[in-house]
């Protein structure tokens, strides 16, 4: 019998576990754009000072899908206030990271992680949550939108060379 999965609030005691999962995401990236992303590690400490901040930082938290007490994912959220001369006052959720340990994936974890994120949001009286997804990763493409996610704009690259 397959142990029941725990999703929980991440705390400080889970930032090496967040480094070695997120090491999955980092290969991920890195090999569809290694001019952009560093490649993975096996020292995963490397990457605690780009983790710490989601787990003990102001308006931001880390969730974390637990299986017989070891962590298989996890999603990073932040909330902040908009304010602009140009825009609609707003307070909006912006979901940072979403990993899914390789040998779980297709269980919902990803879609229940996803809800963490979306009620936490919504506690902190965000009216919006938002993300970013890299084109080459379909599977979270295809996630986002059967969550009702829609794409609203387009971020473009371009490479730019030396003497350019």
């Amino acid at each position: 019998m397959t142990s029941p999965l725990l999703y929980r609030r991440a705390i400080p005691d889970d930032l090496l576990a967040i480094c070695e999962l997120g090491q999955q995401l980092n290969s991920l990236h890195h090999q569809q754009q290694p001019d952009i992303y560093a490649p993975a590690t096996e020292n995963f400490a490397r990457d605690s000072p780009h983790w710490r901040p989601y787990i003990d930082g102001e308006n931001q938290a880390t969730f974390i899908a637990e299986q017989a007490g070891r962590p298989i994912g996890f999603i990073t959220v932040q909330v902040t206030q908009l304010s602009s001369p140009l825009m609609q006052p707003q307070r909006v959720g912006r979901v940072g990271s979403v990993c899914v340990d390789e040998s779980v994936r297709g269980q919902g974890i990803g879609r229940a992680l996803m809800q963490c994120a979306q009620t936490w949001a919504a506690e902190q009286n965000a009216v919006d949550l938002r993300l970013t997804v890299w084109a080459f990763n379909a599977p979270a493409l295809r996630l986002y939108e059967e969550l009702g996610y829609e794409v609203r704009a387009f971020e473009m690259g371009k490479r730019l060379e030396e003497n350019s």
